[in-house]
């Protein structure tokens, strides 16, 4: 059972550690990791040396990181490679096996950006597959609007090399914001999703909630899903708590541990 670290940044930025103990005692294993500083080369603060011991010493593995890549969009070719031998550094220190590309700056979210990015995508695919990694695009609701006719998503399926370009689908975002179903999304190439994003949806504004407090039927969807790529899943609640962060993961994981962990 894996966990979205950033449904807990604000215990992490007060207790790392005893935030992190938490989870492992909660039944969390995994985890995807967020806010990596490319110049420090670093996680929350420490070395990734340094992290990477504190998630041995908890019990704790990393198998995914978001990282920035939204912020090189304009870069020169040489900036952005420069960034992703950092990524590529960062996740071999962590022994993490995947490198997101977590989200898209508003300014980017256009026909203009999305007629670029398959291309950007594969060549960052290349550069983190031949250092003997995978790399993974992680959606929101924006990649299913329309621009020029078809929507962000589909073009990212259709236009990026499937050995380069792996997907991690967020099951709520999909459900929030594509004409089309998960269970239709990964039916396309369910070899390429290899990683999910599980979250609820609030019954009244559709925000983020807590596993069986929304509006998602996961006992429906999980059986339907085809699990062939599947690799990694996490849980995730970006905001919206009943009471708070650290509350919110300790009722999710109960739900998923009773009701929905016997679908994966």
């Amino acid at each position: 059972m894996g966990l979205q670290a950033f449904t807990i940044r604000d215990a992490m930025e007060k207790d790392l550690i005893g935030s992190l103990e938490i989870v492992k005692s909660l039944g969390y294993e995994d985890l995807e990791l967020y806010g990596f500083d490319s110049e420090k080369g670093s996680y929350y603060g420490h070395k990734a040396s340094d992290f990477k011991q504190m998630l041995d010493d908890i019990g704790l593995t990393a198998s995914s990181c978001h990282y920035g890549f939204s912020d090189y969009l304009e870069s020169q070719d040489d900036e952005l490679k420069r960034f992703v031998d950092s990524c590529i550094q960062g996740a071999k220190e962590l022994n993490t096996p995947y490198i997101t590309w977590p989200w898209m700056h508003p300014k980017y979210r256009n026909t203009e950006t999305f007629e670029k990015l398959p291309e950007l995508l594969n060549r960052i695919g290349e550069q983190v597959t031949s250092a003997g990694l995978q790399f993974a695009y992680h959606n929101h609701d924006f990649e299913f609007h329309d621009y020029g006719g078809k929507t962000g998503y589909e073009m990212i399926m259709a236009e990026t090399d499937p050995e380069l370009v792996k997907l991690q689908l967020d099951l709520y975002w999909a459900v929030h914001s594509s004409k089309q179903t998960p269970v239709e999304l990964i039916a396309k190439a369910p070899e390429r999703f290899v990683m999910w994003h599980i979250k609820d949806m609030d019954k009244v504004t559709r925000d983020y909630s807590e596993l069986g407090n929304g509006s998602i039927n996961y006992h429906t969807m999980l059986p339907k899903l085809d699990k062939t790529g599947l690799e990694f899943y996490y849980l995730e609640q970006g905001g919206n708590f009943a009471q708070n962060s650290m509350q919110s993961i300790t009722d999710s994981a109960s739900y998923f541990k009773n009701e929905l962990k016997q679908y994966l």
